[in-house]
């Protein structure tokens, strides 16, 4: 019986084990760090931030995938009382509403969008520059990049329509991230997946896995990259600023401050999750694009203006405090013309087989990595001759 190796134990690492091993195929997992997970660990301690994904979005095609093998566990959405602390800061200024020009866009069908035309054109056409600008930037939660009006108009409209959605689409895992990723690898463990860590391949490791069995890379893609030596594996992503702030609790702090006068969002997230923090303290992240040629003390700079506004005496109040860039490590953005069709393929031949958030699948932000996942695990199951399992998700989905 062969057996399926996969490189990388993280989302589409264990999407990918799973799907193969539920169909009786034996499943290595071999992930290079010594805790399992990628980019969607959960720090330890009493602050819990989360290092890659914060929330799922309940219409994706992974949410159903989840929920029927009870992995998705226990979720919270944004509490009633805290959904009016919402604000948006447009033309300098806090506001308590968006421009009602922006709410109309976010109604438009994605569909009706092209993707040959960046936003900014399509969306000016349709509301006016300034609400087109506003639309954008709003969006950049679910985009990461420094110019979202700049990407194809059917990519932006998509999250767009997705983040603005009421009621709201996104759902938070109670306790992080890695609350998902223990039961996905306890879920994999007891199909007998063999999962080893500390497992560091290399391209001389990789042809010696792959002369037993289909091999799934699931890695970000500048590993698979170095690892497959294939320097056609590449892909546009956003290149963020990020903060993380532990502050004492304050009465009358916004839940979250999206910038519509330029791409940021900053979100108190134990506001939904109150195990992330200590009692009086709260957690408190941000994100702010900035440009290639911009420095992360930019970003952090307008990050803390967006503070100013939203949480005010923050300064005094923080307890703890971490600021990070994340470069390329955002998922993938389609520029006019490209879709996810256009993405690395995940069938990369001769048994080998791509996954993760920058590759040829639908979805959004992390619903990329399972989607390529599951797809990577049935090639793989095919290429062994094994009757590959149906699927309930639409993988045609844009």
């Amino acid at each position: 019986m062969q057996r399926i190796h996969v490189v990388g134990g993280g989302l589409a690492g264990f999407t990918a084990a799973i799907t193969a091993a539920e169909s009786g195929a034996l499943v290595t997992v071999h992930e290079a760090h010594h805790t399992l997970g990628g980019r969607a660990r959960t720090a330890e301690g009493p602050y819990r931030t989360n290092d890659g994904p914060h929330a799922l979005y309940r219409h994706g095609p992974h949410w159903t995938w989840l929920e029927r093998r009870e992995l998705l566990g226990p979720t919270v959405t944004v509490p009633p009382l805290q959904a009016p602390r919402l604000r948006f800061r447009h033309r300098g200024a806090l506001r308590r509403t968006p421009p009602l020009a922006v709410l109309r866009l976010s109604r438009r069908d994605a569909a009706h969008a092209p993707v040959d035309t960046d936003f900014r054109t399509w969306a000016t056409a349709q509301a006016g520059e300034e609400a087109a600008r506003a639309a954008a930037h709003y969006a950049a939660v679910a985009l990461y990049h420094h110019d979202p009006g700049s990407l194809s108009a059917a990519f932006v409209q998509e999250r767009l329509r997705r983040a603005a959605a009421l009621p709201p689409e996104a759902r938070y895992p109670v306790g992080g991230w890695d609350r998902i990723i223990d039961r996905m690898a306890s879920r994999a463990w007891n199909l007998s997946v063999r999962i080893e860590t500390a497992s560091r391949i290399d391209q001389a490791a990789l042809d010696t896995l792959a002369r037993t069995g289909p091999v799934v890379v699931a890695t970000s893609l500048d590993a698979a990259r170095t690892l497959l030596g294939d320097p056609s594996l590449t892909w546009p992503s956003g290149r963020t600023a990020l903060i993380d702030l532990a502050v004492r609790t304050r009465r009358g702090d916004a839940f979250a401050v999206s910038d519509l006068d330029a791409p940021g969002w900053i979100e108190r997230f134990t506001a939904q999750d109150r195990t992330l923090a200590p009692a009086g303290r709260q957690l408190v992240q941000g994100q702010i694009p900035v440009a290639p040629d911009e420095s992360r003390a930019t970003g952090t700079a307008r990050a803390e203006t967006l503070l100013d506004l939203g949480f005010p005496g923050w300064r005094e109040r923080t307890e703890w405090r971490r600021d990070a860039l994340a470069s390329g490590r955002t998922g993938a953005v389609d520029h006019p013309g490209t879709t996810w069709r256009d993405r690395p393929a995940i069938d990369r031949g001769d048994g080998i087989y791509l996954a993760g958030d920058q590759v040829a699948a639908p979805g959004l932000l992390s619903e990329v990595s399972f989607t390529s996942g599951i797809e990577a695990a049935l090639l793989a199951l095919g290429a062994t001759d094994r009757p590959a399992p149906s699927t309930p998700l639409d993988l045609k989905r844009t």
